[in-house]
């Protein structure tokens, strides 16, 4: 497109706003410039944690913003949830310099969705989108970089950036699909007996255990459950991570900055928080994120406080589905199903590109191959 000028701005604050959202749309909150701003504003995105903005935005001659991308240069693959570790070493035992990469992600929340936005009124919606393609594979040669992983994008991202060379990736996530239920009880119809029995009694034992449980939204979450809900987020961080990447600073300016698309799940014990769940809200979708507890033995409350809470918050807000995270295979008994997420990726070095594409059409054909297997595993009747 002709007179279109590539610009990498260094902080989300130097593009307004409306045009960042004018680009992002309102569906997923992982794309907003209120989610990615507070990363930044809170010491989460920075030199702190590696995760450097370098966001990327396309204008036209006449200055107007046309696409942009939430772009970061870094010097690691932590916070990513695509796994290119093994590739970093091959490459770096062979003399080369993996690192630094640019990554087109939303930090830390390995969340499905659009990353190259494009303004919504825009009628060559696709040509923009090859364009921002072009944009980051001349980024990646101007700065002399190894690569660009353009991760957990959609479906349409990852075919458009196939066909001009980008390698392509996939993964698998559990997701609840909301088929018009009117209640829990209404979803646990669609399961086999022995399994909707096992989730009533997971339910039943967890809301059995002395705790009480409540769903609070935006700015009512005031900062004192902010600050028990951090604690709980560096306790899990604790158990499986050990670094802590999001700061104390961002869960309030989320309140702040998205208002009631931030729902948070609190458990209670007399009174006192003990453990907490934070999704966000789309217009169509609700985004499982972080979790937490405090020490202590209550059966099945994460299963409770993550999982059925979303699904009952789900049905009663008429949202098509839950996207739970990450991993968890013990996602399927509870009524998440499998799903392929994707990835693209450019290697500028050619042997390097060689050896990753070869590694990926072997990973691709077995994800696939996985799928049937693993939506055998979920709970729901034969035909359902």
């Amino acid at each position: 497109m002709t007179g279109t000028t590539m610009i990498l701005h260094r902080r989300i604050a130097e593009i307004p706003a409306q045009e960042w959202d004018a680009c992002a749309g309102d569906d997923n909150p992982f794309v907003s410039h209120a989610f990615l701003s507070a990363l930044e504003d809170s010491g989460s995105t920075g030199p702190q944690t590696g995760w450097m903005p370098q966001h990327l935005a396309l204008r036209d001659g006449t200055g107007r913003l046309l696409a942009v991308a939430p772009l970061y240069a870094k010097g690691h693959s932590y916070g990513e949830y695509v796994f290119d570790q093994q590739w970093a070493q091959a490459f770096m035992q062979a003399g080369g310099q993996y690192y630094p990469k640019l990554q087109v992600a939303v930090p830390f929340s390995p969340v499905p969705g659009p990353r190259l936005l494009v303004r919504r009124d825009a009628p060559d919606a696709d040509v923009l989108r090859q364009l921002a393609g072009r944009a980051l594979r001349q980024a990646c040669g101007e700065l002399d970089l190894s690569s660009v992983h353009v991760t957990f994008c959609t479906q349409h991202e990852y075919d458009l950036l196939g066909q001009t060379g980008w390698l392509q990736r996939l993964g698998v996530q559990y997701h609840w699909d909301n088929c018009d239920y009117t209640s829990f009880d209404d979803f646990l119809d669609t399961l086999a007996s022995r399994k909707r029995k096992a989730i009533r009694r997971e339910r039943r034992d967890a809301n059995a255990c002395g705790l009480t449980f409540h769903t609070c939204r935006g700015t009512d979450i005031t900062d004192a459950l902010w600050h028990d809900f951090y604690q709980f987020y560096l306790s899990t961080v604790d158990r499986k991570w050990g670094s802590a990447y999001l700061q104390p600073g961002f869960f309030p300016l989320l309140s702040q900055r998205l208002g009631d698309r931030v729902v948070l799940m609190i458990a209670k014990r007399d009174g006192v928080p003990v453990a907490g769940a934070l999704n966000l809200m789309g217009r169509t979708t609700l985004y499982g994120r972080n979790w937490g507890r405090v020490e202590g033995d209550w059966p099945f409350l994460h299963f409770e406080l993550c999982y059925y809470r979303a699904i009952d918050f789900a049905i009663a807000h008429g949202l098509k589905r839950v996207e739970a995270g990450a991993q968890g295979e013990h996602k399927l008994q509870r009524g998440y199903r499998p799903c392929l997420t994707h990835s693209a990726h450019w290697i500028s070095h050619p042997g390097l590109r060689e050896a990753v594409a070869g590694f990926l059409h072997h990973e691709r054909a077995a994800i696939r191959a996985e799928l049937p297997a693993l939506d055998a595993m979920t709970p729901y009747r034969s035909g359902l």
